[in-house]
């Protein structure tokens, strides 16, 4: 497996011990640690390891019985937000790339984290930040503590040639404020899913940067305006709170049929019903889009569902006075 495969691409062929993507569709991703005596079994087939392995990351892999496929796909941190183990509620790639966004987090930036939850946003910041970066993420909850610690380890999050980029603390820091041993204050971006966020921002003074970014990740707007008062008070200021509304457009290709293979259906699904004769029911295939000997259309199709609500971004920023320099 590659040291870090949610950063880096590996160009490589899949190999034993690789994690890759299994994508059916996008409600059904699988994660899998390639393991050659292990198969996958699902509603379109069976697919062994052993069969995998060799295979290019990307690769359409038919099933043992060619009833169905899936693709084999390099794990990218908006893959794994769809297919992890959900330990807590999480945020999903549009809340995600604005908060990154907004906040400006680039390679290299050192940033807070405090609800580390199911590691989601873990894997974005892991990626953005790059390997000159630190991250400093805490969850209060001991066991999805040691969970989290577990997976970030098996996906090479923790460590980049043996140089610290994730530090993961068990850590209550609305209590007991954040632990950062080597800063004094240079944290150039913190990020807050907390019940409670109000009661963390006090706590954030001794480790901020020339000029901080906050983001907090409330659902509810009395946490909101809590929040807002907390912020004023201790100083933070080009306050602003967004709701992120998106609805994604995919491209696909539809089967184009014939008006009389339409009308040929509608009959024979009378005569049925005349007739009492109930429907043969043979083994679904899943058809590849687009393959030869078909018609297609290329069409554009939105999301017939849209998340109108995940949570509100409340954003703030602070310039510490302590490196003004009076004259």
């Amino acid at each position: 497996m590659a040291a870090d495969p949610f950063r880096k691409f590996q160009a490589s062929p899949i190999s034993e011990g690789d994690l890759v993507m299994a994508y059916m569709s996008r409600e059904s991703i699988v994660p899998l640690t390639i393991e050659s005596d292990k198969i996958l079994n699902n509603r379109y087939g069976n697919y062994a390891h052993a069969d995998m392995i060799g295979m290019n990351f990307g690769s359409q892999m038919a099933s043992k019985n060619k009833t169905g496929f899936i693709y084999l796909l390099h794990p990218t941190p908006e893959l794994w937000t769809l297919a992890l183990p959900h330990r807590t509620q999480i945020l999903y790639a549009p809340d995600i790339s604005y908060i990154i966004s907004k906040l400006r987090v680039t390679p290299g930036s050192r940033v807070i984290e405090a609800g580390t939850g199911s590691g989601s946003f873990t894997h974005s910041f892991a990626r953005t930040i790059g390997d000159s970066g630190n991250l400093y993420t805490f969850e209060f909850h001991e066991k999805r503590c040691e969970t989290a610690r577990a997976e970030f380890e098996a996906h090479g999050l923790l460590k980049v040639a043996e140089k610290e980029v994730i530090r993961l603390t068990h850590r209550d820091v609305c209590k007991n404020g954040f632990t950062l041993p080597d800063l004094q204050y240079a944290v150039d971006a913190v990020f807050l899913d907390l019940p409670a966020p109000w009661e963390a921002v006090p706590h954030l003074t001794p480790h901020l940067a020339k000029t901080t970014r906050l983001c907090c990740f409330s659902p509810c707007i009395e946490q909101v305006q809590r929040t807002v008062l907390t912020l004023k008070t201790e100083g933070w200021l080009e306050i602003d709170c967004y709701e992120i509304a998106a609805r994604e457009w995919e491209s696909r290709y539809v089967e184009r049929k014939d008006i009389s293979e339409v009308v040929e259906k509608l009959r024979e699904i009378k005569r049925r019903r005349v007739s009492g004769v109930k429907k043969d029911r043979k083994p679904a295939q899943r058809i590849k889009e687009g393959q030869a000997g078909m018609d297609w259309n290329e069409i554009a199709k939105p999301q017939s569902e849209i998340k109108s609500h995940t949570s509100f971004l409340l954003f703030a920023i602070k310039h510490d006075a302590r490196d003004d320099t009076v004259v």
